[in-house]
């Protein structure tokens, strides 16, 4: 119980609720986790809704993304919980850290990035169960491996369980109910994926250099201003890029 008490704990103080909600500056970072999270998700939710495709009727595509949108819910506050704690350890951060650069470097490596975009996940019946219920397992799965970046990511930017709850919770509806228009706009601005890695590439960093042995914290508030401005450069190169080429 004492352990349960230490991981999910911050999740039920009003105060430590009450102070996130009402700083401007921890919602400059929950923006920041929901921008990241919708950017590196876009592609999850693309891969969601194909599986959904084996159902021919259309209400129970509707039902498996419900399903899957509430288990994506439950396993993110989980694993943020453990996340939270675990974090703290240096040693986790400089694996979380290493991690976070190879996501990076997968990102840019050409022969990886080709490699990635053609492994597509098969939908398969699981057992004995209806073709319905191997679709939400499935979904439920493929839910659970693609937290796994968006937690790391986001606990690199905030040790603060309630700020990394809000902006992946406010993530995931945002990046399910809004995938095509996502996508619709980082089809017509593709520099916006490379910035997601850019800022990826910083957070690594960010959380490399708070070990101990080094000790540099790179305050949240900074690290907003970073991705406003990541943002603002991202849109004057795309606007360069097109004048360019026309």
């Amino acid at each position: 119980m004492q352990l349960l008490s230490k991981l999910y704990g911050p999740f039920f103080n009003l105060h430590n609720w009450e102070t996130v909600l009402t700083s401007s500056s921890d919602w400059m970072i929950i923006l920041s986790l929901i921008m990241i999270e919708c950017l590196l998700s876009v592609d999850n939710a693309v891969v969601l809704a194909t599986q959904t495709q084996a159902l021919t009727n259309l209400k129970e595509r509707e039902k498996s993304l419900f399903y899957g949108l509430w288990g994506a819910y439950i396993f993110r506050f989980l694993v943020i919980g453990i996340g939270t704690y675990l974090i703290h350890i240096w040693e986790i951060k400089i694996i979380g850290a290493l991690y976070l650069l190879y996501m990076v470097y997968r990102y840019f490596a050409p022969k990886q990035k080709k490699k990635e975009s053609s492994s597509k996940v098969t939908l398969k019946k699981e057992g004995h169960l209806s073709l319905f219920w191997s679709v939400v397992l499935q979904i439920e799965m493929m839910d659970i491996i693609f937290s796994v970046d968006s937690v790391l990511t986001s606990l690199a930017i905030s040790s603060n369980p309630v700020i990394v709850l809000l902006g992946g919770m406010i993530g995931i509806l945002c990046m399910r109910g809004i995938a095509e228009v996502i996508m619709n706009v980082m089809r017509k601005i593709p520099e916006l994926e490379t910035m997601a890695y850019f800022l990826i590439a910083i957070i690594g960093i960010k959380l490399f250099v708070s070990i101990p042995l080094i000790g540099w914290e790179i305050p949240s508030g900074i690290f907003a201003g970073i991705v406003v401005a990541a943002v603002l450069i991202t849109l004057v190169v795309h606007y360069v890029r097109v004048k360019v080429q026309k």
